[in-house]
């Protein structure tokens, strides 16, 4: 059951997300709720204990429309590798992910992939708040093995949400030092949207899937991160360097150790106001790549549309395509599916 507003264990409240506006559709409200702080960044404390982003239950959204039809292939080159694809964040919407997926002609009517040569990202964060994250993680693992069968691939990066859900499995209700006391694992999950259903099908396989994804890629000029934060410079100066570095947190198994990295994967916003462009170059600069692309922060709360603030119905955030921002350095892809937006799969480069 996903965790409401008000319900469940207090925990510290320190400096997290909760002060941004919740959506009018989200039936829940705080005092003194106001717009996201023009300063995106967080002190060396910040703990995500609070909840993260509003929790929206299936029966409380604005339900998202799924269409399908039939499937066009993705367009093959006649030499050299595939179309790049990118996928945001799904967050356990598996019905959506099988329309938008089909929509770009990447799988087929049965949901087998009939991209042949096409490159497939997903940019993190596959459980947690919607219906069915374990079903989206068995058709990501499946499509790999399909899309790399046909001479393409399907491929993932870490998103925080992989990071909550491997240490909610791991340690529960062990206390971690969050920066500001104690916290755990089990609480910072429930409140960010965790499902029992999930919980209870999650298996070995689907563990070690999550723990050896990587969390920074470059591809074609594109750097691929799941977080909009610069927080990635603090495991290392190169993509490898990174990703062995998050692994062998992870393989360590220390509980603080894991948190502190959960919390930092957590942050956002840092190429958003004042100062973006030059938190997205540093980046670049020391891991290759053009332009950025990033998952996390919902595109509605990155242009601070998050719903009607006069309290009418169905006046949910309205997200046509990624968000290209930060000087035309940085580009979003999470549409706030969660939010009756949209679940987003496009090619790159982006269509003018």
């Amino acid at each position: 059951m996903t965790q409401g507003a008000g319900q469940g264990p207090e925990v510290e409240r320190t400096a997290t997300l909760r002060d941004f506006r919740v959506p009018a559709y989200v039936h829940t409200a705080h005092p003194g709720d106001t717009a996201p702080p023009a300063d995106p960044a967080y002190p060396d404390d910040y703990t995500p204990t609070q909840r993260d982003l509003p929790v929206i239950n299936r029966t409380e959204t604005v339900q998202v429309p799924v269409e399908t039809a039939p499937a066009t292939p993705a367009p093959q080159p006649a030499t050299g590798p595939g179309p790049l694809f990118v996928v945001g964040d799904v967050h356990g919407y598996l019905d959506e992910l099988m329309a938008a997926l089909q929509a770009q002609g990447l799988i087929d009517a049965s949901g087998q992939w009939c991209a042949g040569t096409t490159r497939l990202w997903f940019l993190g964060d596959f459980t947690d708040r919607g219906p069915d994250g374990i079903g989206v993680i068995d058709l990501v693992m499946r499509l790999s093995a399909e899309a790399a069968a046909a001479g393409g691939y399907c491929k993932a990066l870490m998103g925080n949400h992989e990071l909550l859900l491997l240490g909610a499995k791991r340690f529960g209700d062990t206390p971690v030092n969050s920066g500001a006391g104690t916290a755990t694992f089990q609480a910072a999950w429930l409140l960010n949207g965790g499902q029992k259903t999930d919980m209870d099908r999650l298996q070995d396989h689907h563990l070690q899937w999550m723990a050896r994804l990587d969390a920074v890629e470059e591809v074609d000029g594109y750097l691929l991160v799941h977080s909009d934060t610069t927080a990635y410079l603090d495991y290392g100066d190169s993509i490898e360097a990174v990703n062995d570095t998050v692994r062998e947190t992870l393989t360590r198994n220390d509980a603080d150790e894991c948190w502190d990295l959960f919390r930092k994967f957590t942050k956002r916003f840092s190429f958003r106001d004042e100062g973006g462009a030059d938190a997205v170059r540093s980046l670049l600069d020391t891991y290759g790549g053009t332009r950025i692309v990033h998952g996390h922060s919902p595109i509605p709360y990155l242009l601070g549309e998050v719903g009607s603030e006069d309290g009418e119905e169905g006046t949910g955030p309205v997200v046509e395509g990624p968000h290209v921002y930060a000087d035309g350095l940085a580009i979003a892809m999470d549409g706030g599916v969660t939010m009756a937006g949209k679940l987003l799969v496009r090619q790159l480069p982006l269509a003018n």
